[in-house]
Order: C-alpha cells, then sequence, then structure tokens
C-alpha cells in the first residue's frame, strides 16, 4: 500500500533538488530574473494550495506549476547539466539502496583517559551526506540517536534492542529521503516532525500531501509509561514513517 507513495516521494525529493541546483546556476549566469519568477510560481502554488479545492486555488495551483515547468526547461543549465546530474544522481542513489550503510555498535565503552573521567561511546548511527543507512539487523545496545544527514534513506529497528526505562530520544535532521522507525507495541511513542514537502505515516495516520508543515502526536500512556521513545524528526523533502512490529 505504501510504495507507491514513497516512490512519488522520492521523485518529488530529486527533482526538487535538481531545481534548485538548476535555479543557482541559472541565476549566477543570467542574473536574478529567474529567482524573481520561481518565486512568484512558489508563490502561486502556496496560496493555491490554501485555497484548495476551490476553484481559484485549483487555478492558482496549476498555474504555478505550469509556469515554473516552463520557465525551468528554458534554462540554459537545465539543458546543458541535467544529463549529467540525473545519471550522477541515479548511480548514487541506486548504490545505496543496493549497499546499506549498516553501523555495528561497540557494547563495551572506550574509557578516554582524563580528570574528568569521561566515558566516549560509538553512536549507534552517523552524519552522512549521500546513502541509506540503518540499525543491525541483529541485536544490539540502545543509545540515543541524534544526526544530521544529506539524500538518503534512515531505517530504525527499535525491536531489535532492549530500550533502558525512561525517555529513550531519536533526532534526525535531513535534507531529502525517507525515515523509517520500526517501534515494538509495548512502547509508547511521541512524534514531533516538520517537512517542507512530503508525507507522513504515523501507526494508522497518514498525510501524503504535506506542504510546510509540522506535526506532533503521542499514544496515550505516553506521559505514565516507564519505557517510552521521543521521536524528532525534520526534513526539507521526504517521509516519515512510524510503524509496529
Amino acid at each position: 500500500m505504501q510504495m507507491p507513495i514513497r516512490k512519488k516521494n522520492d521523485f518529488i525529493s530529486w527533482m526538487l533538488l535538481i531545481a534548485c541546483v538548476m535555479v543557482l546556476l541559472e541565476a549566477t549566469i543570467n542574473g536574478e530574473g529567474i529567482v524573481f519568477t520561481l518565486i512568484i510560481c512558489a508563490a502561486l502554488m502556496y496560496f493555491g494550495r490554501k485555497r484548495m479545492p476551490k476553484r481559484s486555488g485549483k487555478f492558482m495551483f496549476w498555474a504555478g506549476v505550469v509556469i515554473a515547468i516552463i520557465t525551468i526547461l528554458s534554462m540554459y543549465t537545465f539543458k546543458l547539466f541535467l544529463v549529467a546530474l540525473v545519471v550522477y544522481i541515479i548511480v548514487q542513489f541506486y548504490q545505496s539502496k543496493q549497499n546499506p550503510f549498516v553501523i555495528k555498535p561497540q557494547v563495551n565503552d572506550e574509557v578516554t583517559h582524563s580528570s574528568e573521567d569521561l566515558y566516549k561511546k560509538e553512536s549507534l548511527l552517523k552524519n552522512i551526506a549521500f546513502g541509506t543507512q540503518q540499525t543491525p539487523d541483529h541485536v544490539y545496545e540502545w543509545n540515543d540517536i541524534n544526526i544530521q544527514c544529506g539524500a538518503g534513506d534512515t531505517i530504525i529497528d527499535l525491536s531489535e534492542t532492549l530500550l533502558p526505562s525512561g525517555e529513550s530520544v531519536i533526532f534526525i535532521r535531513g535534507l531529502i529521503g525517507n525515515i523509517t522507525i520500526y517501534v515494538p507495541y509495548e512502547i509508547e511513542v511521541s512524534v514531533k516532525h516538520s517537512v517542507i514537502a512530503g508525507n507522513t505515516v504515523i501507526f494508522d495516520y497518514q498525510d501524503s500531501k504535506m506542504f510546510n508543515q509540522a506535526v506532533s502526536y503521542r499514544t496515550k500512556n505516553y506521559n505514565e509509561t516507564e519505557k517510552k521513545v521521543k521521536i524528532m524528526t525534520s526534513l526539507f523533502a521526504g517521509s516519515l514513517e512510524v510503524k509496529r512490529v
């Protein structure tokens, strides 16, 4: 059921990235006229989206889309660099899907010799610019997650770890990609998510047309339970899926 939404979201994400690069190059070569035109298009789409499903809203939105497409297609940089850019991105995305970046966390803490007796622990996941990363597919020791990502997917499976008592935290800031988090049924969850363009699936709730929005949800017994997970995510373009396992 979710596969068509994810494929659609991946396509939109890469198109947004390509469009941003093309606009910057065109503005550098031919001045700021192209930027002004696209700002007008963005305004038409934004206010048109707000007025939907009224007829005037639909007209404004699709007028902005059509003008933006025509403007982008007429850009010199689009014609010169699109093929090379698309090929590069497709190769990078394909490689990230075929070879996910898996981190095997250290179970034993590494002691750094200092007067403060500090203890260093390897991060469960790391900051990456491109690629997919996920938690191990075997039992691993939990450590709160706080990462930043460029373009790619992040997959976190909480069913393979033992969460400690109290509030565990997952904090992910990404540019373009999909975030998927699998949560056991007995764990209560709080979710705060913001996105410029994308979709969100949180258990039975689904919103496939999010545009510059922030949402906040929590399960019924979140405040009273002993073990719980706080999820905070933000994306420029992409999807968030929180599922029970």
